[in-house]
């Protein structure tokens, strides 16, 4: 602790509102990108179950998601939008430096996010007036764009903590950039796929959560059922694939970034036949308190086997490593993202082994209760993620290039302050005006659905939609009276 306040003396008094200003903006923008990025294919699965078996239910939950997708976009841009200024405003250090090397990736970024906005519109106004087929085929490069901009963020990230692509002249500016290796780093592929399936399973997962919600409340209708398969299915197929890929990105770091891993993992000394600690705290000494001591696994999952060497954080001096908070930090993000993330292979092995065995949903209300916090528990991992990414990394802006303390504004502390305070009055007002157009939403689609089932009628989809099908049959059957068959959005 010694060691920690004296390198935060000699920091800018700025550097510590900057930080947690980003930290705040950044930890708020993120709870909603998994659904920019995955709700849009989600919701396009469902538009095409309904339109391949004529399924007025399918459709009614595709036109259903795809307003809250817009409404979801629509707070996105304001959460994105200063994100990306902050990056100026807070850290003229690195964008003036080296906005020239890594800015393409916020190019892509705006640019993909121009393209989801026209498409999200053509998508909400071709529900009214497009053919069935046309307005879903207009409708399917909406993912792609998602996918794109991610594809963007990502670059500028993994470049931050691979930096490559560039010469240094003699003043250490930046100068024969290679957009080709400062766009695919050797980091990039890992935290790239690693990424976009954590925003698919936290969409699908928090998606069928909602319905599993519903399911628990006693609202056993098929509408409740085909809302939870759907996106319950495409997250538990993807959990297992996302395990891979995890443990994939963190010998990426082992191999690209060894100081940042010995923070994450807690190791002190640079040493072979290393033990694995879960959670557990580090001391200025080097020594751990608390957690659970495994013996070698730590040497075991970064290569395979025992005798394979593992950097410590005394390789390099103080000044260049994270701090022993910082490390304790990392430690516990990365141990509760992959706590959370083998609890989430259980869930969806059961999910499986029900859908095999019996073709049908799993019956233990347990199954639910569970399914109904995964949404959640996988947007902590989310948070967790990125939190071992960015403070592990620390003191690094740019790694090994540029500190953090040297990127900072020169703005007053007190200014930075005063403007993360109003920044987060807005967030709260921005982020409870969305969960009251949410829940507004849901309240209509409840009534309405109250309202059809009490005249024992079967509408299209949507009073307003012009196509789906018309008539009553085994695939939009009523809820029973007394149940609201509409109780999810």
């Amino acid at each position: 602790m010694i060691g920690t306040a004296a390198l935060l003396a000699n920091t800018p008094p700025q550097l510590l509102p900057a930080r947690e200003l980003m930290a705040f903006t950044l930890a708020s923008h993120i709870l909603l990108v998994p659904f920019g990025v995955a709700l849009p294919f989600i919701t396009l699965l469902m538009h095409y179950r309904g339109l391949r078996r004529d399924d007025a239910v399918a459709l009614t939950l595709a036109r259903r998601w795809s307003a809250v997708m817009a409404v979801q976009f629509a707070i996105g841009v304001v959460t994105g939008t200063v994100l990306s200024f902050e990056f100026g405003l807070l850290w003229p250090g690195m964008m003036g430096r080296w906005g020239d090397v890594f800015g393409l990736g916020f190019g892509v970024e705006a640019w993909a996010f121009f393209l989801e906005a026209v498409l999200i519109a053509v998508y909400l106004y071709g529900w009214r007036r497009l053919k069935p087929w046309t307005h879903f085929w207009l409708a399917v490069p909406l993912p792609l764009t998602a996918l794109l901009g991610a594809f963007g963020i990502i670059a500028a990230n993994s470049w931050m903590n691979t930096p490559q692509g560039f010469a240094l002249d003699a003043q250490g500016s930046p100068v024969h950039v290679d957009v080709r290796q400062a766009v695919f780093t050797p980091i990039f592929g890992a935290e790239y796929w690693h990424f976009v399936v954590a925003m698919f399973l936290t969409a699908g997962y928090v998606v069928a959560g909602v319905y599993a919600v519903g399911w628990l409340r006693g609202r056993r209708d098929r509408y409740h059922r085909l809302g939870f398969t759907v996106p319950f299915t495409v997250a538990a197929i993807l959990t297992p694939v996302q395990f891979a890929l995890g443990d994939s990105a963190a010998r990426a770091v082992f191999h690209k970034q060894p100081v940042k891993f010995a923070g994450m993992e807690l190791v002190w000394k640079t040493d072979t036949h290393v033990p694995e600690y879960m959670f557990g705290r580090l001391n200025s000494d080097g020594t751990i308190s608390g957690g659970l001591k495994i013996p070698q696994l730590d040497s075991i999952l970064a290569g395979f086997k025992p005798s394979t060497r593992v950097t410590g954080l005394t390789s390099v001096p103080a000044a260049d490593r994270p701090t022993v908070v910082q490390a304790t930090i990392a430690h516990w993000a990365f141990d509760i993202m992959v706590t959370i993330g083998s609890l989430l292979i259980l869930l969806a092995l059961w999910y499986g082994w029900c859908r095999l065995r019996r073709r049908d949903l799993p019956r233990s209300r347990w199954f639910f209760r569970c399914a109904a916090v995964a949404g959640v528990a996988c947007l902590v991992t989310v948070e967790c993620g990125w939190i071992t990414t960015e403070v592990g990394r620390q003191p690094w802006i740019v790694y090994h290039h540029m500190r953090v303390s040297e990127a900072v504004t020169a703005t007053g502390a007190g200014s930075l302050w005063a403007m993360l305070g109003i920044v987060m009055a807005v967030y709260v007002a921005v982020f409870g005006s969305f969960l009251a157009v949410v829940l507004k939403m849901r309240t209509r689609w409840r009534l309405a659905d109250e309202g059809r089932a009490a005249a024992g009628t079967v509408p299209p989809p949507e009073t307003d939609t012009p196509y789906g099908p018309k008539g009553p049959g085994p695939a939009a059957t009523p809820a029973p009276p007394g149940r609201s068959a509409g109780g999810a959005s």
